[in-house]
């Protein structure tokens, strides 16, 4: 079995709060921005593969693990809040923020990669888009964001999150990673990915007062100036495959890329081809 990777953790404070995040390698930054119920470690099979040509930082983002919000903090924020109500160190303003901060702090000269996983996309996006001029090459993977020509659609993590603290944890957290990867695949999954989401478990509820938070298709092109990758899973849900078809439209500077025999997390499902898709991506960019 294959040894896990070791990386050395620091804590950088950025938009007012701590962000602990892994690094290695060194040139310019490129930053792993993780989705729901993850933290830095979902990046652990990216980590060494990036770090021969990069200094790889992955941000743990504000409210996951090591500092989760536990069940208390959690329900400060409920599904009507603010989108600006940062009660709870988790929500997309704050990572945004925090993302942004970051990349000043670590990279004050030089612009930032940056590649961003399923809830993690929209953060890159909109840090993106807040600081074009400090953003180099995009990499957007299994994006789930709305956008703003689209109906108001009642989320599917809202009737999961709310059973949180009523049913078995295991079988809640089950539910969402089958609905977002596919049938059966909390069952198949490793060990260190199930740890890895029961510790930020309570992070599916502050997250839902993000849901109704949507990109703007409109001028998107004029604001992303740089490379994007819109990269997707042969066997994601197809609602992911909607989001990438949209951004093409969108982002005519933009290529797209399936990685196969994957669903959602194609990263970890075929990290090989994820790895060198992406590094030549950046190598081109």
């Amino acid at each position: 079995m294959q040894a896990p990777p070791s990386f050395t953790e620091h804590v950088t404070f950025a938009a007012g709060t701590p962000v602990h995040h892994i690094e290695a390698g060194s040139g310019d930054i490129l930053m792993l921005l993780h989705g729901s119920l993850c933290d830095y470690r979902y990046w652990r099979w990216q980590m060494p593969a990036f770090a021969g040509s990069y200094r790889v930082v992955a941000p743990s983002l504000p409210g996951c693990w090591p500092q989760a919000v536990d069940r208390t903090s959690a329900t400060t924020t409920t599904p009507n809040a603010a989108a600006s109500d940062m009660a709870t160190p988790f929500s997309m303003v704050q990572h945004v923020q925090s993302v942004m901060d970051l990349c000043a702090r670590l990279s004050p000269d030089r612009p930032v990669h940056m590649v961003g996983h399923s809830r993690g996309a929209q953060v890159a996006l909109e840090a993106a888009q807040a600081m074009p001029e400090r953003v180099g090459a995009l990499v957007l993977a299994d994006p789930g964001f709305a956008f703003t020509d689209e109906p108001p659609i009642v989320p599917v993590h809202r009737a999961i999150a709310e059973r949180l603290g009523q049913a078995p944890l295991d079988e809640v957290l089950a539910d969402f990673v089958d609905t977002v990867n596919g049938p059966g695949t909390w069952r198949q999954t490793v060990s260190w990915f199930k740890d890895m989401v029961r510790a930020n478990a309570w992070t599916l509820l502050p997250q839902l007062a993000d849901m109704g938070r949507c990109v703007d298709l409109d001028g998107l092109a004029q604001t992303l100036r740089g490379p994007v990758l819109l990269v997707g899973g042969e066997l994601s849900p197809p609602r992911y495959g909607t989001r990438i078809d949209a951004l093409m439209k969108a982002l005519p500077q933009a290529t797209r890329v399936v990685v196969p025999k994957a669903a959602h997390g194609m990263n970890l499902a075929n990290a090989r081809y994820f790895n060198e898709t992406v590094l030549n991506f950046l190598r081109s960019a």
